[in-house]
């Protein structure tokens, strides 16, 4: 099955292209209304980081992000950093593959900045954190609890294809622990790139 996830996800970009005229290259990328709501959905592969000695578990997996956010600023700041605000919540589902097949899934608010950009491109940056239930926790040095939270950050780039669908790429920090709420914690650090797109309506 797993053959056919790259496949689908350029089907869905070719839709995407399809459905409406593209930003011409020589046009700024949309302004987003205040109020406008994005709705996406992202999909990335974990990467373990042992930041010490002791973090032995080499975690790595599927990861499925479905997402919503509005915006809720016209644009702000001056030159480069010239964006805009969205704030929303995010669900996250691991599939973790090692150490053994395991999952987790979890509920985040996030915000994002999404910068003004240029030619049909615009960057952005996110912070989201929220509660995590996973069933690796006990099973592994680093996890006592099978409840935790993760927390992310990262920095991405959005290709609008028309005004409303965007194609997206980024890379998240990803941090799980349970916040000292039992022993040990050392927690779970990873990579992870994504890629996905984005309606916005």
């Amino acid at each position: 099955m797993r053959t056919y996830r790259f496949p689908v996800f350029l089907i869905l970009v070719a839709v995407l292209w399809t459905a409406a005229p593209p930003c011409q290259a020589w046009e700024s990328p949309p302004q987003l209304p205040i109020g406008t709501q994005e709705f996406g959905l992202s999909a990335g592969y974990l990467l373990p980081h042992r930041l010490t000695t002791d973090h032995t578990t080499r975690q790595s997996g599927l990861a499925l992000m479905p997402s919503w956010a509005m915006v809720l600023t016209d644009p702000i700041g001056t030159g480069w950093i010239r964006g805009q605000i969205l704030v929303g919540a995010e669900i996250v589902y691991i599939q973790f593959q090692r150490p053994f097949l395991t999952h987790g899934a979890g509920f985040t608010p996030k915000i994002k900045y999404l910068f003004e950009g240029a030619h049909g491109l615009r960057p952005y940056v996110e912070f989201a954190g929220g509660p995590f239930y996973t069933d690796l926790g006990g099973r592994i040095p680093e996890e006592s609890s099978r409840f935790n939270f993760v927390l992310t950050a990262g920095a991405g780039i959005s290709w609008f294809l028309t005004p409303q669908a965007s194609v997206n790429i980024g890379y998240r920090f990803h941090h799980i622990s349970n916040a000292g709420t039992r022993y040990p914690n050392l927690g779970l650090n990873s990579s992870l790139p994504f890629g996905g797109f984005s309606f916005y309506f």
